[in-house]
């Protein structure tokens, strides 16, 4: 049985935009895992944290035979192959990937909370998915377009067009 995944990538260090393009090649390449699409990279100031550099930030859509578990723990792996360091939350990073959904999945689990809990909260997740998946909705949140109108105050913009597995150019 294949579950439907949204993936949320982002960095702010070193190589942004290789580190996000590597970070999907790598979730393509594995077993299981089969990238449908993924949006523009888009440039987003950092929400929280310490001063820090500005995101690039995607959202991938995947179709995979995985369970949330092993989805969160391929997420670290790929995270650590691109040097990620948890020293501060919201602290700046060469690579972060969260599991935003995992088909219409709710729970409070403490080490996977699902759908994300601040996904509702974040333009770099909602506009890139939007761009996905216009349609979609985030369990116990809503319409995703809808979402979008109660974070406009929040600058996104396309930085880049992706040119990997499941790109949608």
């Amino acid at each position: 049985m294949t579950h439907h995944v949204v993936l949320s990538l982002g960095a702010n260090l070193g190589d942004p935009l290789g580190a996000l393009t590597s970070a999907l090649e790598a979730l393509a390449q594995t077993e299981g895992v089969e990238v449908l699409a993924t949006s523009s990279f888009y440039g987003t100031a950092p929400i929280g944290g310490p001063d820090q550099p500005d995101y690039i930030n995607a959202v991938a859509v995947l179709e995979t035979t995985l369970a949330p578990m092993a989805i969160l723990d391929l997420a670290h792996r790929i995270e650590a192959d691109h040097d990620r360091v948890r020293q501060e939350r919201w602290g700046p990073r060469t690579l972060d990937i969260d599991l935003v959904v995992y088909d219409d999945v709710v729970s409070e689990d403490p080490t996977l909370t699902i759908p994300h809990p601040r996904a509702h909260q974040r333009a770099f997740v909602l506009v890139p998915w939007h761009e996905l998946e216009p349609d979609a909705v985030l369990a116990t949140f809503g319409p995703i377009a809808d979402l979008i109108e109660h974070v406009k105050d929040q600058e996104i913009a396309v930085v880049a067009t992706p040119h990997h597995p499941g790109s949608t150019q």
